[in-house]
């Protein structure tokens, strides 16, 4: 008999919500202390006001980060336990049209019309509601929000993204230390870039194709508004 746990070990979507704030979280770790560093060292002679600024917005970044997506998606999770309430509550008032919706979707699928209503109503039959939230909905045990999850995962890799360019900051020689910045953050995109890859198992080329465009860009649009207003970075 095929054990369904371990088949579904197998593959990797069950990962995508907190490897999608996981990913963004180091990102913007990376990114932002990056360019508040950039920033201040290309304004300072000295290490101390580098390595405060740089601090401040790690921790403020963390907390910004983790307060933001609990709140992002704790507003998904109060939608979808709204829509599975209004779900109920037509289950219970129109019963024969919800069935016969769950058979529509069932025969758009691909299924005959006979075969898919026989599904939809041993399914009915069995639970419903579960019935009608997976296919109906389209929320399931994957996809539904966690927003405690989610938001550990977006503070805490904030905070190993931006410790990073933390570690340059205090090790690295005042004199250039913008350049070893800028070099060092492609260096950690590539990194996050093929970690999440394989988190995910995907591809791990094309991972770091993106992070790493999409990083420089940042960058270097945060060196283009410094020099805009004076700054030389």
């Amino acid at each position: 008999m095929l054990d369904i746990d371990n088949y579904l070990d197998n593959h990797y979507i069950h990962r995508s919500n907190w490897l999608r704030a996981a990913v963004l979280g180091a990102n913007d770790g990376i990114l932002s202390i990056t360019s508040i560093a950039i920033g201040i060292a290309a304004a300072s002679n000295s290490r101390e006001p580098i390595v405060l600024a740089t601090i401040a917005g790690l921790v403020a970044g963390a907390l910004a980060m983790a307060a933001g997506e609990y709140v992002s998606v704790s507003s998904q999770m109060d939608t979808e336990k709204a829509d599975i309430a209004r779900e109920a509550q037509e289950l219970e008032d129109m019963p024969e049209e919800e069935l016969q919706i769950l058979a529509t979707i069932y025969e758009q699928r691909g299924l005959s019309k006979e075969t898919a209503m026989q599904v939809a109503i041993e399914l009915t039959a069995k639970d419903a509601l579960a019935a009608h939230v997976r296919d109906e909905l389209g929320i399931n045990e994957i996809s539904q929000a966690n927003p405690i999850q989610a938001a550990l995962a977006s503070g805490a890799a904030f905070t190993l993204g931006g410790v990073l360019p933390l570690l340059v900051v205090l090790f690295s020689p005042i004199k250039g230390m913008e350049y070893a910045l800028y070099g060092s953050s492609i260096l950690f995109l590539i990194l996050l870039g093929t970690i999440a890859a394989k988190t995910g198992g995907s591809s791990i080329k094309k991972a770091i194709f993106r992070i790493t465009i999409w990083g420089t860009l940042a960058m270097g649009l945060t060196a283009l508004v410094g020099y805009i207003f004076g700054v030389n970075v």
